[in-house]
């Protein structure tokens, strides 16, 4: 497309993919006065061209406006650029939300501006702040677009991720994705959270069959790309996962936190901290939205039992909470008192710990019904020796958070469960349990409490462990394979 003062030229191609033959071709030239109305012409006239035969309701979909208003519309692209990033940045949701209402406050009634809101609101919850008040818009919004609109696919997707991400109810969640794929048989995000659904049910046959027909449809959906390619992490099939990240980058290369969480890849499969270091270091210095740059070189630095590497990336950070890959935002002073307690301050460390105290017991509070936050504060419990409590908010985790009911969450609690006995000297229950999880899908994380082989052999963390027998038999061993059907 071109466009020159109200005018727009627009060329279209039909190219058979398999030999890059060119089928056929027609150019349009427009008066630029109402973009909506160009979009159905257009669309209507490659259909006679091709002799397509449109049914009513693709007539209709095809002739719809999703606003009358051109500036509603402007603002709701620029807030789907934001949404659709593959990197999961809470600021990047906060952006797509502003947008999104300003939308709105221009068309109440533009639909699917509340659709993607809800879904917006929704990301926030699941991978930030499971909050009361995110849920409660989310499902209004997604409510009032299907008010507007009741057989438009966008607010059932919006529906559906709201049962999914809040509710944990995977059937209502099914149900309404299944409405949404008829009413949008070729969105890949359809496909994607169908899969996704699947995915944390441990229905892995039907999970990755869900990714690879999303792919085949949507090949350069971003978020999808970067799912799947979580699906082969948490499945510790590193191949597939790293080539998954690959193309991801070659079509968003300026995805920063995928390019970290690649580098963690490689750590996984061959033990090296060398490829997490070169990745950060090809980031511009002054880049750190969330902290979540300024999380992983304190992070490798750990690994790598540099202190002072550390504290560097600490001490350049501006932000005094720091977004884990957990989600959870951590105050800046407890990764201080974990630097502290590696290099064997323990008395800095434990005033450090009791200064974050408060506010991670807050964030608990603030979200009582979400395992993770949970079983974050029962390790720091285990940092400061309160071994009731820690065991407590990891059994509380567990229970919040089952395996059985969510494979995904579950694994992540149990793992935080199993550092927890680790610092709290329970090794034999810690022991039995790593060997449990090394084969357990999604026991493998990009934070601490992750066990891998490479975890488990490289981090501070497990160093109560370290002179106990079945332990040195684990790290002496292959790699086990992880089980899933």
């Amino acid at each position: 497309m071109q466009k020159a003062g109200d005018r727009v030229h627009i060329n279209v191609q039909l190219i058979q993919a398999d030999n890059d033959a060119h089928l056929w071709a027609q150019s349009y030239d427009r008066q630029l006065t109402d973009i909506f109305s160009v979009e159905a012409e257009v669309a209507k006239s490659i259909a006679d061209s091709l002799q397509a035969t449109l049914s009513p309701q693709e007539k209709a979909r095809v002739e719809a406006k999703p606003t009358d208003n051109a500036d509603a519309y402007v603002i709701y692209l620029r807030a789907r650029d934001y949404q659709t990033r593959p990197d999961n940045l809470l600021q990047d949701f906060r952006s797509a939300i502003n947008l999104y209402e300003q939308a709105i406050a221009l068309d109440p009634k533009f639909a699917l501006a509340h659709a993607r809101l809800s879904a917006s609101l929704s990301n926030i919850y699941h991978f930030y702040e499971p909050t009361a008040r995110w849920k409660e818009k989310a499902h209004a919004e997604a409510m009032e677009s299907l008010r507007l609109q009741p057989n438009m696919g966008e607010g059932h997707l919006a529906l559906g991720l709201y049962h999914y991400y809040m509710e944990g109810d995977y059937d209502a969640a099914l149900g309404e994705l299944d409405l949404a794929a008829h009413a949008l048989p070729n969105d890949g995000d359809v496909g994607l959270y169908t899969a996704a659904v699947e995915r944390r049910r441990g229905h892995w046959t039907q999970a990755l069959a869900a990714y690879q027909h999303a792919e085949e449809i949507d090949p350069r959906n971003s978020v999808m790309l970067y799912d799947a390619s979580q699906t082969y992490f948490g499945l510790r099939d590193w191949r597939t996962a790293a080539e998954r990240m690959d193309r991801l980058l070659a079509l968003f290369p300026d995805s920063f936190n995928v390019k970290i969480q690649r580098a963690y890849i490689e750590f996984f499969s061959k033990g090296s901290t060398a490829p997490i270091k070169a990745a950060l270091q090809t980031l511009p210095p002054n880049l750190d939205p969330d902290g979540v740059v300024t999380f992983a070189r304190w992070d490798v630095s750990l690994m790598d039992r540099d202190a002072a590497a550390a504290e560097k990336a600490l001490a350049a950070c501006q932000l005094e909470t720091i977004a884990s890959q957990t989600g959870i935002a951590l105050p800046k002073i407890y990764l201080q008192a974990c630097v502290d307690l590696m290099r064997g301050d323990a008395a800095k460390a434990r005033a450090e710990f009791e200064a974050a105290r408060p506010p991670i017991e807050q964030i608990v509070v603030n979200s009582p019904q979400d395992g993770v936050r949970h079983a974050q504060l029962g390790l720091l419990y285990a940092f400061l020796g309160r071994k009731e409590e820690a065991l407590r908010e990891g059994q509380r985790a567990m229970e919040l958070k089952p395996i059985t009911h969510d494979v995904i969450e579950g694994a992540v609690v149990e793992d935080f469960y199993t550092l927890t006995c680790a610092r709290l000297g329970e090794a034999d229950k810690a022991i039995n349990r790593i060997e449990r999880l090394l084969t357990t899908p999604f026991g493998v994380d990009y934070a601490d409490e992750s066990i891998t082989l490479s975890d488990l052999r490289q981090r501070w963390e497990w160093d109560p462990l370290r002179k106990d027998p079945r332990f040195q038999k684990i790290l002496a061993a292959p790699e086990p394979k992880t089980v899933y059907k």
